[in-house]
């Protein structure tokens, strides 16, 4: 096997986390509205711990591309 051929696998394979991170993302923010339209008062409250999760969620996404971008260009 090439290593090239290689390298591309293993990239695709550190980008498959993403799948789970779109999940993640998509939960995160149908959960955020869903609790936003029951209370629209507690937006305050609900906001800042929706967008942490999304920060957090997004980390994760961030870190399987810099794997995927190391693995092809190192």
């Amino acid at each position: 096997m090439d290593v090239q051929a290689a390298k591309m696998i293993g990239a695709g394979l550190a980008v498959f986390g993403l799948l789970g991170v779109g999940i993640g993302i998509g939960n995160i923010f149908s959960s955020l509205i869903q609790a936003i339209s029951r209370n629209p008062e507690s937006k305050s409250q609900v906001m800042p711990i929706g967008l942490l999760g999304f920060a957090l969620t997004e980390a994760v996404a961030i870190f399987a591309l810099v794997i995927a971008f190391l693995i092809l260009f190192l």
